[in-house]
Order: structure tokens, then sequence, then C-alpha cells
């Protein structure tokens, strides 16, 4: 069970536990911190339907008094729209991504932002794709009781330190645990179906918490979880460094994770290692063979392109030249071979295409429309509702390499 991806960080230990670790709005370390993740966002907003339903911002009271805050101490939030009919008992629970901050620089600037504080969360927020009330957008889970929990500890709802000088206060693992608490009283102890998702960061933090989450639910709900574009692979960048691994060992310094992981990740520290094989909870690994974050933070980041050759190709694909689309596809069957182990079992499921893109499952074109990306005549949301609800077996799909795939929504930087 070997394979090139880290699926959650760097080095094994990195991510290891419920205490490892995430993904960037990040820092290259010498300035003010990159938000790619803000970047992707405002494309995907411009492609947002005008007549989305808002939901709006619920903290979580007496949260602070287990220390259970936000960067900057504010208290954690989530947002709630109920289900309804035969979705009344079922719960998706949707975890925010928005990077990592990975230095003391790049953690202070965070905690001024919605991915720090409370203070800076937007008081509603549109619920599409995998989040909407509508069975027309969200076939099986328009009715479900339906949440996302606000990311605001900079390392994908892990660790449990502070920064006494700077006042940080890196709690991501109670955050994690006092929202679940909070969700539970609200009825989902009784939930004969469960979902745990996930985007980016949040998609991380789906694989790190998916065992927990099965624990705290009854043996007798259905549970499984759910990773869009949580998939990070340790890969060399275009000037033949390690990007990707330097950065996340940022964040396990900054907020201290090292005391946190378990010796199940300290025995192991091959970083070849797979450890989403030792997940035991079903599964579902959603992401694109050409992730658009990895290529703007991991592959290319302007610390491995100073002269900036690769500046017009990570912006928009069709400027590539040919050395380039073939460094991309050796990235891909570097994912490839990494998803071997996982693959091989029959509860979890995989839809691997070949767009540059980003999250799939919160955007309404590319979870579920007219002309959402198919592969084998399926969208994102049909394959995964087959998963979940085993309307079919082996839910595995990997798409031919680019350019073959003519259903991409493909983000293009401006």
């Amino acid at each position: 069970m070997r394979s090139l991806l880290l699926w959650i960080a760097v080095v094994v230990c990195l991510l290891c536990s419920v205490a490892a670790v995430v993904q960037s709005g990040s820092s290259d370390g010498f300035g003010k911190p990159r938000d790619t993740e803000t970047a992707i966002s405002f494309l995907e907003y411009k492609l947002m339907a005008p007549s989305v339903p808002m939901i709006p911002l619920t903290l979580i009271h007496g949260a602070d008094s287990k220390g259970a805050v936000c960067l900057d101490g504010t208290l954690p939030g989530y947002h709630l729209d109920r289900g309804f009919g035969s979705g009344a008992n079922s719960w998706l629970i949707q975890l925010e991504g928005g990077g990592w901050c990975n230095n003391h620089r790049s953690c202070v600037y965070r905690k001024t932002s919605r991915r720090g504080s409370s203070k800076f969360m937007e008081k509603a927020l549109a619920f599409t794709g995998i989040l909407s009330n509508r069975s027309e957008e969200n076939p099986d889970f328009f009715n479900w009781n339906r949440i996302k929990l606000r990311y605001c500890d900079g390392a994908s709802f892990s660790g449990d330190s502070q920064d006494e000088s700077s006042q940080l206060f890196y709690r991501g693992q109670r955050i994690w645990q006092v929202a679940m608490e909070e969700f539970l009283s609200l009825g989902m102890k009784q939930a004969n179906q469960a979902l745990l998702s996930g985007c980016s960061a949040g998609g991380l933090a789906s694989i790190l918490h998916c065992d927990e989450f099965r624990e705290l639910l009854p043996s007798s709900t259905k549970v499984k979880c759910l990773s869009d574009a949580g998939m990070f692979l340790d890969s060399v960048d275009v000037s033949g460094g390690h990007s990707l691994r330097n950065m996340f060992q940022g964040v396990v310094t900054v907020q201290n994770l090292q005391k946190d992981l378990s010796s199940t990740c300290t025995n192991h520290l091959d970083p070849t290692s797979n450890l989403v094989s030792d997940i035991k909870t079903p599964m579902f690994l959603l992401n694109t063979a050409y992730d658009s974050w990895q290529i703007q933070e991991s592959l290319a980041p302007p610390t491995a392109d100073p002269g900036g050759i690769w500046k017009a190709c990570k912006s928009d694909h069709s400027r590539c030249n040919s050395s380039q689309i073939q460094f991309f596809q050796e990235f891909r069957n570097q994912m490839l071979f990494a998803v071997n182990s996982f693959s091989n079992s029959d509860q979890n499921g995989l839809y691997i295409n070949s767009c540059f893109a980003h999250c799939q499952t919160e955007r309404q074109d590319t979870w579920f429309a007219q002309d959402s990306p198919q592969l084998n005549g399926k969208r994102v949301a049909e394959s995964v509702g087959d998963w979940y609800f085993d309307r079919a077996k082996n839910v595995k799909a990997i798409d031919c390499p680019y350019p073959c795939d003519t259903t991409c929504h493909n983000l293009i930087f401006e």
C-alpha cells in the first residue's frame, strides 16, 4: 500500500491523525500571503445563478468556554438549512475549505479574514450544488439537513495549541468537536443517513475526521465520507523542489501539530505511504487530474518559477506549450498510481476527471446541471449518489488524459 500520494500532507507524519494538517490561502513566506482560494472562489461566484437561497450564519455560543475558537479567539460558526420530507432525518455536513497558514506571518494575516475570524465571515451564504434544496439541482440530497461548517483554524480542523505572544488560537480539533456536539443536539444523533463531505482544505479534513464521524453516530446509521479536491500529491515542482512538502511542514511547525501525531503515524515515516487506505469508513474521492489549486500553489508557485515562465500556462491551460502539458501529464500519472490501492476496496468510490478545476461539489455547473462534466455518461452528482445509495457496484471512473474531455468546465484565471 505504497504510493506517491501523501493524502494530507507531505511526510506521512504530517497528516495522519486528527491533529495532522492542511491547504493554502497560503503564503510564500516572504510577503503578504497569496490567496489562490479567493481567486478560485471569485471565478466560481461569477458562475453562480442569481436566485440562489441564502442561509444565515449561526455562531456556536459557549464554544469559547471549551477553548473552541477561531484563530483570533472569536466563536466558530455554521450555516444550516433544515431537511424536509423523506430527508428530514438525513444529515450532510460540508466542511469549508480555504487553504492553510504555514508560518507566523500568514497566520497573523489570516486572523483578520473570514478564514480566521467569525467577525469577518459572511452573515449568509448561498447553498448551491450538493447543498442546494432543489431536486432539479441536487437530486439525492436536496431535502437532507445540509450544514456548512465554517473554516477558521488554518489547519483543516486539526491542532490544539496557541501562540500566547500573538494571541493566535490553533484550535481546529476543538472546533470540530463542539460543532459535532451541536449538530448531534440538533437531531443528528437520530440520523438514519449521514454524509461527511468537504472541499479542498475541507476535503482533506473529511479524510482526517472520517472515522471519527462514523464513531459519533449509531451503528444503524448509514455513514460515508466524500473528499472533493482533497488529494494533494507530494510532487516535484517546476524547479525540482518540493513546494507542497515545505508548506505542509510549515503548518505542522507553526501549529505545533507534532505533539498530537499518533504512534501509528510516527512509526511509518516513509513518505510514500498511503494513509487513506487505512480509513475504515466508505470514502469517495472526487478530484481533477489537473487540480487548479495544486498547479498554482504546488507545481508552479512563484517561488519555484521566479522568471514567470509558467505564469500564462498556469492561468490558462490553453496557453501551455507541449513540454508544460507533458509536465501535467506526468503529474496525472502519479495521481493515478497513487489511487491504486484505495480503488481496490469495493466500498470506496472514485471520480477523477481531466479538467483544470478545483472543487466540483459546491458549484452548480460542475455538480449537476444540463452541461455538467461527465464521465461514462454520469455527472458528479449522479456518480456520488450511485455510490452513496449503493445503486451501482464499483463506482470508479477515471478520465482519459487532457484534452480528450470536451465536457470540462475549466477555470481561467484573469
